[in-house]
């Protein structure tokens, strides 16, 4: 679970930002907040954070965005970092940007933290606390490492030997198979799902085979949401009719294994997937179910569906994803009301609020300008943040708890 995160010169973040999951001594809603028995506190399940057309949300978004393929995936040896420093003020260009994320994982608490510049990695931290003890498992600064006598084996200094400047230890000592540090990130690779405006239905590769379980939650959550649409299917396309070059072909007739499928992007808002059956590759093309006056039913192309079906479609596999008992995620949805009516949003957000309880670890992060999601009825004052720029320029984060209203 995401306990914190702090954020300082990063796009319009010019000066340092602290964003917490942490409640405040608000009641109400109380009994849908997580107990974290061991340290004696609670982690809120669901923020979302409100603010105008640049404000500052979605370069809050693009931040977590970032950290995460930083971590998981890196930098390739000759490229440079790509942090975005705030721009509006010439000091701040070669100042380095820095990211702090407070998590629970499992029983314990880690606290990762890095600042970067474009072309080097300047520091980097990552501290451990139980119910008894904190320590620093490894500190990187002006160069050099130092690690606590627990993790200490001679290997880490080697691994470290080999970390490049712009590249994170973490993401080096993970390749090396050091697994001191692998559950930090794991957390970043598995569990931290980011979902843009233009991100397009997540589990496309899974869908296909009927009959399984989320073929019949999709399928029953498009009716009751009133979409008109009945289910979707799925259209066999002669694989020549796709028009692929001669190289992708041979790829495709190489890679693909009995049974298994890719998703393929042939234009814009139009996927496939390809997959192979009976040694014959299969191309099949997402379509809605529509029923006709008569009873019978009537095909569409997907693409042929309104701005709201198609983001709704996208969206549910999240939701139903969080719906799951067990499910562990954090998924953080960036202008989660693009293209959605405010009931039809509210009514994603209550599906979920109804699955979170004091014993869950799942959380939902939220962006919108949507105001009338601003509703007490659904969310805490302390699950409610603002972005919001000042003169200067710069963006700022604020808790809804910080003004002087009073409690519910």
């Amino acid at each position: 679970m995401l306990i914190t995160f702090t954020l300082e010169n990063w796009m319009s973040f010019r000066d340092r930002v602290v964003f917490s999951m942490i409640p405040s001594r608000e009641r109400k809603h109380g009994d849908r907040v997580p107990k974290i028995c061991k340290y004696n506190g609670r982690i809120l399940p669901i923020t979302v954070i409100y603010g105008g057309n640049a404000s500052g949300k979605t370069n809050f978004f693009n931040a977590l965005s970032f950290a995460k393929a930083f971590i998981v995936k890196g930098t390739q040896p000759e490229n440079l970092i790509r942090v975005e420093p705030f721009r509006l003020d010439d000091s701040f260009l070669d100042k380095p940007s820095w990211f702090s994320f407070e998590l629970l994982i499992g029983e314990i608490i880690y606290e990762f933290s890095f600042a970067v510049t474009r072309k080097l990695v300047l520091e980097e931290k990552l501290v451990v606390t139980t119910s008894s003890s904190e320590k620093v498992l490894y500190h990187r600064h002006d160069g050099r490492i130092n690690f606590h006598s627990s993790v200490e084996d001679g290997f880490l200094a080697f691994a470290f030997q080999g970390t490049r400047d712009n590249q994170l230890f973490l993401t080096n000592a993970v390749s090396q198979k050091v697994d001191k540090f692998k559950p930090v990130y794991d957390w970043f690779k598995n569990s931290l799902e980011m979902v843009a405006p233009d991100s397009r239905f997540g589990p496309f590769e899974q869908f296909p085979s009927e009959g399984t379980l989320l073929y019949e939650q999709m399928n029953y959550m498009l009716r009751k949401l009133d979409t008109g649409i009945l289910h979707l299917d799925w259209d066999k396309i002669p694989i020549e009719n796709l028009s692929l070059p001669d190289s992708l072909m041979d790829i495709l007739q190489e890679e693909i294994k009995e049974g298994e499928t890719i998703r393929l992007l042939i234009e814009p808002n139009f996927f496939c997937v390809v997959t192979r059956k009976d040694d014959e590759l299969i191309a099949l093309k997402l379509v809605t179910c529509h029923q006709k006056v008569d009873g019978t039913e009537v095909k569409f192309d997907f693409r042929r569906e309104s701005d709201g079906s198609q983001r709704l479609i996208n969206l549910l596999p999240a939701f139903l994803d969080l719906a799951t008992v067990d499910s562990k995620k954090v998924y953080v949805i960036d202008e989660i009301d693009r293209s959605l009516h405010t009931m039809l949003t509210r009514c994603l957000i209550e599906v979920y609020l109804a699955k979170c309880n004091k014993n869950s670890r799942k959380q939902l992060l939220l962006t919108t300008q949507d105001l009338l999601l601003m509703d007490q009825k659904i969310f805490r004052l302390d699950e409610m943040w603002l972005t919001e720029r000042d003169i200067d320029g710069a963006s700022n984060l604020l808790s809804f708890s910080e003004f002087d209203t009073p409690h519910a």
